[in-house]
């Protein structure tokens, strides 16, 4: 029987988490371009409120693609176009310069204002304005650094963005495991849910406003919905056996789910969040496992081991219904589990074994072809960022489950590690809604 649960949470809602998490780029592309950040100049009575060029400068040197300038290397600190002397940034082997200013435009109300030049050509690449309260200019600064990486990239930025994970803190025996909402610079951590038992495969909603996940409460799976605003959630999937790897459709009124009905069998399912229908989507002696949308939601990939080992099948949707019989669409190894496919539809990321390894490949969906990312023993749960350009997952490093990211080029790597417990199942969210 269908169970649902509204509760204000009060006691697991909201809390601050314990330990931040440490980035470290491991492996980065050797031509970084060199960019000079300068400290922006403060309009303002007393000390600036916040360093915006200091989250600018860690957002684009977390990136891999560009290599910020020392401040003490700097010549000079220019705040507008007509302040930069570009013979002297040459002298420094600068390809580009980022000048501004913050000003405090009254109360609460605060105003960035920023500039990106090209050194060598004197040509002014991008520059905008951004309004911001206090509490907002943290989340301004890497708004800022979106546009900035856009404009020198070609690609949208995604440093506004925000990652859910799972943290699981203390022995095997007496585990607490918490469901955390971060900044994808490892920074406001919230935990969201904490619970005595086990919580896996958290989903984003199309528009960022709400999390699916599986919670084994009383030792039994099931699938909430929970509103972030104010903590609310909803149970929508309590059936007999196993409830689990929720994934929304694009349009959000839909979520795909892997039931065994008390059968022992797992098979896909969609689930109607209107007026909670359930429609078979697979029924296959088979293991099927692990839905996820393509970004039109026309149809469903998933994981089954019909052919004898996992793999990636897909099957064509409408209206939650299977249209098509689902057919085999990964081919190269034994071993092809986990997709998640690309914002644009043109790559799926998946679990590949290599050679006994467990690593992050990236399919191509025209080609077929495979191509290895990671080099771990065990990387797994891969998710992309909302702009397509890299992919977060989880992988073991020094005995302890850590997140990491890697380029969809394989070139730049970084580790993200919590000092306290180990972190896991990581789900990029969606770009904000303006």
């Amino acid at each position: 029987m269908r169970k649902v649960l509204a509760t204000s949470l009060c006691m697991l809602f909201a809390f601050t988490a314990r330990a931040e998490l440490n980035i470290e780029i491991t492996e980065g592309v050797s031509e970084a371009v060199p960019i000079a950040i300068v400290p922006f100049r403060w309009d303002g009575d007393g000390r600036a409120p916040f360093d915006v060029a200091g989250i600018i400068d860690a957002d684009l040197e977390g990136s891999g693609r560009f290599a910020p300038v020392d401040r003490g290397d700097m010549l000079d600190s220019p705040s507008t176009s007509e302040e930069i002397d570009f013979d002297d940034w040459r002298l420094l082997d600068t390809d580009v310069i980022v000048v501004g200013s913050l000003a405090n435009t009254g109360d609460d109300n605060y105003s960035i204002t920023f500039e990106v030049f090209d050194i060598f050509r004197q040509q002014r690449l991008v520059g905008f304005e951004i309004p911001a309260n206090r509490s907002g200019l943290r989340r301004a600064s890497h708004k800022v650094a979106d546009l900035i990486y856009e404009a020198l990239t070609g690609v949208k930025g995604a440093f506004s963005t925000r990652v859910v994970y799972v943290s699981v803190i203390g022995a095997r025996d007496d585990s607490t495991y918490q469901l955390v909402l971060a900044d994808i610079d490892g920074e406001n951590q919230t935990v969201i849910l904490e619970s005595p038992w086990p919580i896996m495969s958290p989903s984003w909603s199309p528009d960022g406003k709400r999390l699916a996940y599986v919670s084994f409460e009383n030792d039994h799976s099931a699938v909430y919905v929970q509103v972030l605003r104010n903590g609310s959630r909803t149970r929508v999937a309590d059936e007999d056996g196993i409830n689990g790897a929720p994934a929304w459709s694009p349009d959000g009124d839909w979520l795909a789910l892997t039931l065994s009905r008390g059968s022992g069998n797992l098979d896909i399912f969609t689930l109607s969040l209107d007026d909670f229908r359930m429609i078979r989507v697979t029924d296959n002696p088979a293991i099927d496992t692990e839905a996820v949308w393509s970004p039109g939601g026309n149809s469903l990939l998933f994981t089954s081991d019909r052919s004898g080992g996992p793999q990636v099948y897909r099957v064509n949707i409408q209206d939650g219904e299977p249209i098509s019989p689902a057919r085999r669409i990964s081919f190269e190894g034994a071993y092809n589990a986990r997709p998640r496919i690309s914002p644009d539809g043109k790559s799926i990321a998946v679990v590949h074994n290599d050679r006994g390894n467990y690593r992050i490949a990236l399919i191509d969906v025209r080609s077929g072809g495979l191509r290895v990312l990671t080099g771990g023993r065990l990387d797994e749960s891969p998710s992309f960022a909302p702009n397509g350009d890299t992919i977060i997952y989880a992988t073991r490093d020094g005995g302890r489950d850590v997140l990491a990211t890697v380029s969809v080029s394989g070139r730049i790597h970084q580790r993200i590690a919590s000092p306290d417990g180990d972190v896991r199942e990581p789900v990029w969210s969606p770009f904000p809604l303006e």
